[in-house]
């Protein structure tokens, strides 16, 4: 499904023209005026956008910025932060948007500030975790100390009950099985930062929904790029979802039927992912080495002849 249809920024004239005639524009307190100017040098056409389209370009080229003015202009969630200005809002009423129907509730913002905070958060919980069961076991030792030296042996009357019984299950319960008896929560499973990443889209993701995902390969290993780029692949395809990325990789600028625009171009345009520099680099790259690469294979196939040799 394709809600965002087209978007476009304001133009030279347009922006010279606010900040000329805009009684906020004219205040001296705004130290900078982002991100109105840092488009002004580059004819910017009206953005198309297809199931998935990604916006591609060098670092500081604004497809970020670019991400945050469509997020903001079409009310989608988000969770951190982001770079902005007290004047960001004005640059976000001079751009024009064209969408169909109306951009279902759940949109959100996906970048790698969400999965970074994700994972922080997992460890801050277990180490809560770690905290409350070292103070109960700290305590399981005390009642036992009391126990052998026949302190909490002695009843002296009903209202002793409830001690003497916990410094018994501290005695006789092990380690594990008492802490459960304390209602103690077990630690949340963590994984790698790449397996928790991956897993964060594919919880995050829902269907019939539009995604904004800023560089969401950061953290993620080319193998678990691999399989985002199938994730998204899926969501795109058969569950009903628009996606629009900002990347550099060569695994989700490949995405099948991606409209990706190179910011980087003058002007910037849809671009086949095979013309763009960044995938250029690795392809003479790996032309370059690719005699290591043969070698390699060469030995490993000897190698493995060898063993099924000695096998016999």
């Amino acid at each position: 499904m394709v809600w965002l249809q087209e978007f476009r920024l304001p133009d030279r004239n347009e922006e010279e023209s606010h900040l000329m005639f805009s009684p906020k524009a004219k205040m001296t307190v705004w130290s900078s005026y982002y991100p109105f100017g840092l488009f002004r040098e580059r004819d910017f056409p009206a953005f198309t956008f297809g199931e998935i389209t990604v916006f591609y370009g060098d670092n500081g080229s604004g497809k970020s910025t670019i991400l945050n003015l469509i997020a903001e202009k079409l009310g989608v969630n988000r969770k951190t932060p982001y770079n902005r200005t007290d004047i960001f809002d004005d640059y976000v009423n001079l751009c024009k948007e064209t969408i169909r129907g109306r951009i279902p509730e759940g949109s959100s913002v996906l970048s790698s500030d969400d999965v970074f905070d994700s994972v922080m958060g997992t460890r801050r919980k277990n180490e809560r975790i770690d905290g409350q069961r070292a103070e109960l076991l700290a305590g399981r030792q005390e009642e036992q100390a009391k126990m052998f030296s026949g302190e909490t042996n002695r009843l002296g009357g009903l209202g002793d009950y409830g001690r003497w019984k916990q410094a018994h299950d501290a005695r006789t319960q092990t380690r594990s099985a008492y802490l459960r008896g304390q209602g103690l929560p077990f630690n949340l499973p963590e994984r790698s930062n790449g397996e928790n990443a991956l897993a964060y889209f594919a919880e995050a993701i829902e269907d019939e929904k539009l995604y904004l995902l800023d560089e969401p390969e950061n953290s993620l290993s080319p193998a678990n790029q691999r399989l985002l780029a199938g994730l998204i692949d899926d969501a795109a395809h058969h569950r009903g979802c628009q996606f629009v990325l900002s990347t550099h990789s060569p695994f989700l600028l490949s995405l099948r039927g991606a409209c990706v625009w190179n910011i980087d171009a003058i002007p910037p345009a849809v671009t086949p992912w095979t013309e763009l520099e960044n995938v250029r680099v690795y392809r003479e790259f790996f032309k370059e080495t690719e005699n290591l690469f043969k070698r390699t294979e060469s030995d490993t196939n000897a190698k493995g002849e060898d063993d099924q040799w000695k096998e016999r």
